[in-house]
């Protein structure tokens, strides 16, 4: 990676789940932060604030809470950067189908006024969040990015008009910009209404976490950290200009199979059983990626296995809402 310290840079929906690991991991490497998220109550407003307490008063950091929709706000932040992480979305698939305008509304109108303060601000580098379920129930497995992009649900579809909306700019204005397509992403600050979140707050009180569908579905998952190193890679690298990458773990795990591993992990086992019920609308059957092109043009590499991962997770559930709870 190269030297990136004292380059300055934006993340909007810094305050999220991924934003908030990014935003740390460059100020570590003495980067220069600017956040603006817009603390939707998607969920509780408070977790994004203590996403950032601990970032809050470095000097490094600064922080306006505003929405992407909002042009002033948006112009006044992206203003002398030399990086703009675009992550600010309205996120979830079940979401998406119950309030798809809010949907559109949010991730394709958003993310067209960053790329218009991009052409207008002659930004240097811009990355811009997409997601695995562009692919949809994906033709095959792994799915390398020039699989055919068959969205099912109106979250996938908003992210598909995201990317070509970037393509069409970098086409037009030559703006270089970058999209990862991020699979199943996990770790400590995981937003509330994702899978691992939900079921290790029920294992932990020994309620039955929920399985949409029979459980047979599989998901390649990909810890919090290895997504970070992605993205900031996509920054850096010389060859990731006008391109979409897979951002995944490189594995894949059925959704029955990763229940009975975070039992074990909050040890549960024989306490503790899942619960099904009926599949939900807009969900993909399997995910997969092939991180080939990741991996040639980024370097990237993913250092940390679901098992790992799930430990990691379990620990910091426990310190941030069980106080140490076993």
């Amino acid at each position: 990676m190269e030297k990136i310290a004292d380059s300055s840079v934006l993340i909007t929906g810094g305050a999220g789940f991924i934003g908030s690991h990014l935003a740390e991991t460059l100020l570590r490497q003495e980067c220069k932060v600017t956040v603006i998220d817009n603390f939707d109550h998607y969920y509780d407003p408070e977790i994004k604030w203590k996403n950032i307490e601990k970032i809050r008063n470095s000097s490094k950091f600064s922080f306006l809470k505003g929405s992407i929709l909002d042009p002033e706000s948006l112009l006044s932040v992206m203003r002398d950067v030399d990086v703009v992480f675009h992550l600010a979305a309205r996120p979830g698939v079940r979401a998406s189908v119950e309030n798809p305008f809010l949907t559109a509304n949010i991730n394709i109108d958003g993310t067209l006024q960053v790329l218009e303060n991009a052409r207008k601000l002659d930004v240097e580098k811009l990355v811009v969040a997409s997601s695995s379920s562009v692919y949809g129930n994906a033709k095959y497995r792994p799915t390398d990015e020039a699989c055919p992009l068959n969205p099912i649900s109106p979250y996938g579809v908003s992210k598909v008009a995201t990317e070509i909306y970037c393509y069409t700019y970098y086409r037009l204005y030559n703006i270089p910009l970058t999209m990862l397509r991020y699979f199943t992403v996990y770790g400590p600050r995981q937003r509330p209404d994702m899978l691992m979140h939900k079921a290790i707050s029920k294992v932990l009180r020994n309620e039955p976490p929920i399985i949409f569908g029979d459980g047979n579905q599989s998901r390649d998952f990909t810890y919090v950290d290895d997504a970070v190193q992605g993205t900031i890679l996509a920054w850096t690298s010389k060859e990731s200009v006008g391109e979409a990458f897979n951002i995944g773990g490189g594995g894949n795990i059925t959704v029955n199979e990763l229940l009975l591993l975070l039992i074990e992990e909050c040890d549960k086992t024989g306490i503790v059983e899942p619960k099904h019920t009926e599949k939900a609308l807009g969900d993909v059957q399997h995910t997969q990626a092939n991180i080939s092109k990741a991996r040639e043009k980024l370097d990237y590499s993913p250092t940390i296995g679901v098992r790992e991962g799930i430990k990691w997770m379990v620990e910091w559930y426990k310190a941030m809402y069980l106080s140490g709870a076993k």
